[in-house]
């Protein structure tokens, strides 16, 4: 990093210290990430890429309600929130790039988790995140991504890049674009939902490595990635949740014969959101979160589809046809997720027994 942007930094922020040393940190795809160190603390530091996106100044009205809205305290673990520069503003102008600085919270992040207790674990954190925030009002934030989770309005994109599709459409795409077709049957419920359940202040990117566990991985020590903070439907964050963590493949995987649910883990995850929300959110909220991992799933499947079929403008691939394939591995949990049904109710009225 130039010495000039350290030196702009210092000059913006009261930091505690003249020698500062920063150095790239984490794998993040979006945000170029330092972690700055002082003789007496530490610091991240993030370069935002307004190109991903384009509205800083939602994402800065949204930090910024919640920071005006909660008291730390009420958490079980730390939500590092952007730290103000001297005028009180949460971005900041250093060198002709737009920054923001964060706390430095110790601990590791995984990809994937081993056991059932940490995804309990996982899953507790983020349905903290929703329970603190339950009485705010979601009017006041702002989208920072525009639809992003919108279903409806994902499948109308879909339509579009079917009228000009920028590839030509082999046996293998026209089979996938059948079944994402047959899968506009979870349409229904979601419209149902969407005109019953309240909006929240949800997180809606709960993937598990947006948490810092701490060493041991026997409890979070911070939930991060807080730009796509909005109103939502607590079913996002578990069907997120669920897609990422529950899943016996990742989803570049081409092991398609494996690619299923794994129950128990599942199950850690349902009994975490249960244990922090029942009580605090409705029953029918509670109700819905199956769906929402099948929902997520058809989403993610359906964004990966759209996207080869428009010649790969979004998505980094490393091969012509890796959207496709990663559809399809969509496409696979998706049917996983369908055909355990009847085993998840089952989960779900243990649960309900046990916590409401």
């Amino acid at each position: 990093m130039k010495d000039t942007i350290l030196d702009a930094l210092k000059a913006a922020y009261t930091l505690d210290a003249d020698d500062l040393v920063a150095n790239r940190f984490g794998s993040g795809h979006i945000h170029k990430t330092y972690k700055v160190d002082s003789s007496t603390q530490s610091y991240i530091l993030q370069e935002f890429n307004d190109a991903v996106f384009k509205h800083p100044e939602r994402i800065s009205n949204n930090l910024g309600y919640l920071l005006d809205n909660f008291d730390p305290a009420d958490l079980h673990f730390v939500l590092p929130l952007p730290i103000p520069n001297k005028q009180g503003e949460l971005f900041t102008e250093l060198d002709g790039g737009l920054y923001r600085l964060f706390p430095f919270v110790n601990g590791i992040t995984r990809d994937d988790i081993d056991h059932k207790e940490q995804a309990s674990k996982a899953a507790e954190a983020f349905a903290y995140f929703v329970k603190v925030f339950s009485n705010t009002d979601s009017s006041k934030l702002q989208d920072t991504i525009q639809d992003f989770h919108h279903l409806e309005w994902r499948y109308s994109q879909f339509d579009e890049a079917l009228k000009n599709p920028a590839i030509e459409i082999n046996d293998e795409t026209r089979e996938m674009i059948a079944y994402y077709e047959l899968r506009k049957d979870l349409l229904e419920q979601y419209g149902i939902y969407r005109k019953q359940l309240p909006l929240r202040a949800t997180h809606n990117d709960t993937k598990i490595n947006n948490l810092i566990f701490s060493e041991d991985l026997k409890k979070v020590n911070a939930v991060i990635d807080l730009d796509t903070i909005m109103a939502g439907f607590v079913f996002y964050d578990f069907g997120d949740l669920a897609r990422t963590v529950a899943c016996t493949r990742d989803e570049s995987s081409l092991d398609w014969g494996n690619i299923n649910i794994d129950l128990v883990k599942y199950e850690g995850l349902l009994e975490g959101f249960y244990s922090v929300l029942a009580g605090n959110i409705t029953d029918e909220e509670l109700g819905s979160l199956p769906f929402g991992a099948e929902m997520m799933t058809l989403i993610m499947g359906l964004r990966f589809l759209t996207d080869h079929l428009n010649g790969n403008i979004y998505y980094q691939v490393e091969y012509s046809e890796q959207n496709l394939h990663r559809a399809k591995n969509q496409a696979e949990l998706l049917t996983a997720f369908m055909a355990k049904r009847q085993e998840i109710n089952a989960l779900e009225a243990d649960l309900k027994k046990k916590f409401l």
